[in-house]
């Protein structure tokens, strides 16, 4: 299966971009979708979880209460190496699995933290969707309701532009296009993978 990794920061519209290519046909597989699905009650990990850090990280309903689990890990580097060491690879063996199943020409992987997480190894190609960072904290601001400092701290903890670029093959610009000229650019790169797709395949 030919993959196209999509990732970048917080507030650049990953989602939106994604959608788009999901509309010409393409499968999407949302790493954030697979990493809330990983912890569902029920699951191995969950239970695991429940056990490392107490049943306190439940909420009533038996489901992962993220928000005390992100306060906890929060100041605690080793909790939070643990809760990676349990996660990563059941969400990493879990994409490739949808990766594998997909039936589209080639799938869209959507990873923000691609580059953070050293993962861009699971994709044949991989596209940045590019803004600049003041865009990143006005949209961050108006989508999440935090303030200004909230969202200059996540972006801190995340890669910086030039390392997402320096790992692009290809880069969205969708800071102050219009919607039609970005359509018009995911509608050329989707003509690209197509063809990147197709050679790959007879390559095999």
């Amino acid at each position: 299966m030919y993959v196209v990794a999509i990732t970048g920061g917080i507030g650049s519209g990953k989602t939106t971009v994604a959608n788009q290519f999901a509309a010409l046909g393409i499968d999407v597989i949302d790493a954030d979708v697979i990493a809330r699905d990983v912890v569902k009650p029920g699951t191995p990990a969950l239970a695991a979880i429940a056990e490392h850090f107490g049943a306190a990280m439940l909420g009533e309903d038996g489901t992962l209460d993220r928000r005390a689990l992100r306060d906890r890990i929060f100041n605690h580097p080793e909790e939070k190496q643990w809760l990676n060491a349990l996660l990563h690879p059941l969400i990493r063996s879990e994409m490739l699995r949808q990766c594998a199943a997909a039936s589209s020409p080639y799938c869209l992987l959507v990873v923000p933290l691609l580059v953070e997480n050293k993962l861009t190894s699971l994709a044949n190609r991989v596209l940045v969707i590019d803004v600049d960072e003041e865009t990143q904290i006005v949209r961050t601001c108006r989508r999440d309701g935090v303030s200004r400092e909230q969202a200059q701290a996540i972006l801190a903890a995340q890669a910086s532009r030039a390392e997402r670029l320096a790992a692009a093959d290809d880069v969205l610009d969708n800071q102050n296009g219009s919607s039609e000229t970005i359509s018009a650019r995911i509608f050329a790169l989707h003509q690209t993978y197509l063809v990147f797709a197709s050679q790959q395949a007879h390559q095999h």
